[in-house]
């Protein structure tokens, strides 16, 4: 068995306006999926729920997009249709309920950290990709298996830098993990990289998954209120239960 992880982000790698709750936390959402099982049900069906929802021509595929979709952008209009809106939610529900995937997410507390160390504070995302790595490092090692890592890419300098991080950890290992036990599990020294417009199933759902995984996790461990209304906060509750046991943390 195979496994890829797809990493996406809830937040901003900044130390901007860290008293506004909103920026304060940085999340980092993998998805691991099984790769036989992605190619022969996971992506097919999760094309067939945007279909049947956002009717689309295959040569110009629908992306799914939280921020989009909450807005009503483009083809999410049609979710300003209460029924519709009610069915797309339900019919998401379903899969994220009965989808094969293990959920890792990383968050790190930025105001904290950087209130802790100052100008040597770490760089945020590339400090949860660490983590990140370090998790599904052991969650392979204890199945056994292996696997790679595909994050949706963020722009030029942005990508070279998180290749950078991924290639350090592959070649030299972490404080707590060494290099060969990451190259034992990890097939690939080089992080992919893609990007919305090639409509990879596994990006999309980790984006659809990232943010309200962050709340969820914040909200239980008494960082922030869970918001009642929210579909995020009730998607939250249908995933909670895939939570891998090396993937759920804050890092402050």
């Amino acid at each position: 068995m195979r496994y890829r992880l797809y990493v996406d982000e809830s937040g901003d790698h900044t130390y901007n306006n860290l008293d506004d709750i909103n920026r304060r936390y940085l999340g980092l959402t993998g998805i691991a999926i099984e790769s036989d099982y992605y190619r022969l049900k996971f992506q097919p069906e999760f094309e067939a729920l945007k279909q049947s929802h956002f009717p689309y021509n295959p040569d110009d595929p629908v992306i799914l997009h939280r921020e989009s979709l909450c807005n009503r952008r483009s083809a999410f209009g049609v979710l300003n249709d209460p029924v519709k809106n009610s069915a797309w939610e339900k019919e998401l529900s379903e899969f994220v309920n009965t989808a094969q995937f293990e959920l890792f997410t990383v968050i790190i507390d930025k105001k904290l950290h950087k209130d802790r160390y100052g100008n040597s504070a770490f760089h945020p995302y590339h400090y949860c990709l660490t983590c990140l790595l370090e998790r599904f490092r052991g969650y392979l090692a204890n199945i056994p298996s292996n696997g790679d890592v595909l994050a949706e890419g963020r722009g030029g300098k942005e990508d070279t830098a998180l290749k950078k991080v991924y290639c350090e950890v592959w070649e030299n290992g972490t404080y707590y993990i060494s290099p060969q036990e990451f190259q034992k599990v990890l097939t690939s020294k080089e992080l992919k990289v893609k990007y919305k417009f090639h409509n990879i199933a596994g990006l999309q759902f980790a984006d659809l998954i990232a943010h309200p995984s962050k709340l969820y996790i914040l909200s239980s461990r008494g960082k922030i209120p869970l918001p009642n209304s929210s579909f995020g906060t009730r998607l939250s509750q249908v995933f909670r239960g895939k939570y891998n046991q090396y993937g759920e943390i804050i890092f402050e």
